[in-house]
């Protein structure tokens, strides 16, 4: 199966090379990504990956960049941390449908990571709600890529905290 998923990645200051990045990226077999440079010292690498499972996908992406970019730090994986456009556009209905049913349904709805402008959640507990709370359908593939990029994310979040970050409620 196909798998899409993007490496958000910080570049050390010696690879500024845009360019060679690319060139490294498609020697180290990233044939399948597209690779986006907008933010000075950031590159966004977009996935399109064949593989057994998106764990899999994911996994053999990092690998990948990694020996194309050994310096380069990751970010994040996504699609992980959403906001209700995001919700949206997966779910294939409007932004205000979603906050709608955030409002009427707020006691049982998830948690935002981020509750703020904007609010943030994980893609996974939004998609698992709208599932249960009104049978929203969407491919599994994305709840599985979703779950996938969580996890990375969370282990690299915990690795970055020594395993000293507590976890409150």
């Amino acid at each position: 199966m196909e798998y899409e998923f993007t490496l958000t990645y910080q570049l050390a200051p010696t690879d500024s090379d845009h360019e060679a990045i690319v060139e490294r990226l498609g020697a180290a077999g990233c044939t399948d990504a597209l690779v986006g440079t907008g933010h000075p010292g950031r590159v966004a690498i977009e996935f399109v990956r064949e593989a057994g499972s998106a764990q899999e996908a994911i996994d053999s992406a990092l690998r990948d960049v990694h020996g194309a970019i050994p310096t380069a730090k990751l970010i994040e994986v996504s699609p992980d941390l959403v906001g209700i456009s995001d919700v949206a556009a997966i779910t294939g209905v409007t932004r205000q449908n979603i906050r709608k049913l955030l409002e009427r349904h707020a006691a049982g709805a998830p948690t935002p990571v981020h509750a703020g402008t904007p609010s943030l959640w994980h893609l996974t507990d939004m998609l698992e709600w709208l599932r249960e709370q009104v049978n929203y359908q969407y491919p599994a593939m994305t709840l599985e890529v979703a779950r996938a990029a969580e996890q990375i994310n969370l282990r690299k979040e915990s690795a970055r905290q020594g395993d000293q970050g507590l976890i409150y409620g």
